[in-house]
């Protein structure tokens, strides 16, 4: 592992690149601008960035507008907030007529950790999946963030980049192969599979290596991105390892284990359990509540060696 590198200071860095590069890039901020980081974008192209205040609905429907007329929006604010207020023009106008709009939902999961529950998205990639036409990714480490932010702008139509607002080690080197719809596998095993998706991906392999010390050996997958999901990719591990865990800042009903559990059903049953939210959590220390709800390299590896005596 790297260095520590906040998502959310590698995705404005990001953005700002992009910016420099294309100038269809246009920023939507819901007055959060220190927050989600992307006013380095806006401080760089003033004429090209647009705060419209707290005022998510009104935000997403002007992006609408923006890819109508050709120009790539890249829509910012706290990820609970862009996928509850936002979440009719996300829809309705959005995703309806498959616009090229990229929305940039930060401070996921249990990130936000000192604003609470109300601050906490858990449920946002339970909708954002659900909606035709829309491309969900989550990213783990600030050079994945960087691949994410110029690979959707290749993308033509609705993406959902989900952001952490929390420091995370940089695992991936600049030469990273990122593709959208293309898991990883950055550790291989032939007992069980973790499936992870955003930052818990140190986690879990902090989690094999506990593993590997009592003979047990984990693959390690990050599904970056959750739709649509690597199909091939889930399959192949099921019939490798046999057990699957899934690892998610978010709940379990919708997200990434949902996604894992749609494809297996459908195509090789195997044991499966599955780490992610289950209750909204409370204000605190974010590596406190990460333990607390079971987030830890033990707790994840206490669910691998349960799935593997269900084998």
């Amino acid at each position: 592992m790297g260095k520590m590198i906040a998502i959310r200071d590698a995705y404005g860095a990001a953005l700002k690149e992009l910016g420099e590069q294309n100038t269809k890039i246009v920023g939507l901020e819901a007055d959060v601008a220190s927050s989600t980081k992307s006013g380095i974008f806006g401080k760089a192209f003033p004429e090209r960035y647009f705060n419209v205040g707290i005022s998510e609905l009104n935000m997403v429907s002007m992006a609408a507008g923006f890819a109508r007329e050709g120009m790539i929006p890249y829509v910012n604010t706290f990820a609970v907030f862009m996928t509850t207020r936002g979440a009719d023009p996300i829809q309705s106008l959005i995703a309806y007529d498959n616009l090229n709009v990229k929305l940039c939902g930060t401070y996921c999961g249990l990130s936000d950790s000192y604003d609470g529950a109300s601050h906490q998205a858990i449920t946002d990639l339970a909708f954002v999946r659900a909606i035709p036409n829309m491309t969900v990714i989550t990213a783990a480490d600030g050079t994945e963030t960087r691949k994410a932010v110029f690979a959707m702008a290749e993308h033509d139509g609705p993406v959902y980049l989900r952001l952490s607002r929390a420091e995370a080690p940089v695992y991936y080197s600049d030469d990273m192969d990122f593709q959208i719809g293309r898991g990883i596998t950055v550790r291989e095993g032939g007992d069980v599979t973790i499936i992870t998706t955003g930052t818990v991906l140190h986690k879990a392999l902090e989690a094999a290596d506990l593993l590997a010390q009592e003979g047990i050996s984990a693959t390690v997958v990050d599904m970056h991105t959750i739709k649509p999901i690597d199909r091939d990719l889930v399959i192949q591990c099921a019939i490798r390892t046999g057990a699957i865990v899934t690892v998610e800042e978010h709940s379990i009903y919708g997200g990434l284990g949902s996604a894992v559990a749609e494809v297996l059903v459908e195509n090789k049953p195997v044991p499966m359990e599955r780490i992610g939210a289950v209750d909204f959590a409370e204000s605190g220390d974010y590596g406190e509540l990460l333990v607390k709800y079971g987030y830890s390299p033990q707790a994840i590896a206490g669910k691998c060696r349960a799935v593997i005596r269900r084998k």
